[in-house]
């Protein structure tokens, strides 16, 4: 059964227009040719998700989002996305915008690396940076925006 689900570890955060979202993703998730299964974002603090990245990855540094794909078919999602909510919050002051802009971003920046779009090298992350741009775009007809 297709799902979207939200949670939270180690932090307090509620994400706003829940159904919207999840109507916004699974557009974009079809418009890529994809089908959803089971996509869970869980937000989180800055130091879970770092306990994430040194037991699951081997890095020690902080980051705003691990994706795990685990996926066992071809175009079909199922993943687990981890999003440190304090790092979007700073990603926003940053980037001079808006927070709830950058979650959206970020959330579907990590649902870009699912449908096979990677960030490593000017190229691929000019193209990640165009894709996400286009599927915020995508918002309005959710009603997110």
């Amino acid at each position: 059964m297709a799902a979207i689900s939200f949670f939270t570890e180690s932090v307090t955060y509620n994400l706003p227009q829940k159904l919207k979202i999840k109507k916004w993703l699974k557009t974009s998730i079809e418009k890529e040719g994809f089908k959803l299964g089971e996509l869970n974002f869980i937000f989180c603090s800055d130091e879970y998700l770092l306990g994430i990245n040194q037991q699951y990855l081997n890095h020690d540094t902080y980051t705003d989002i691990i994706t795990f794909d685990n996926s066992e078919e071809e175009k079909l999602i199922v993943s687990d996305i981890f999003i440190s909510i304090e790092r979007v919050k700073e990603n926003a002051i940053t980037f001079k915008t808006d927070a709830f802009d950058e979650v959206c971003r970020i959330m579907m920046h990590g649902t870009l690396h699912l449908l096979g779009y990677k960030d490593k090298g000017k190229a691929a992350k000019a193209l990640m940076t165009q894709k996400e741009d286009e599927h915020l775009g995508y918002r309005a007809e959710a009603g997110l925006i």
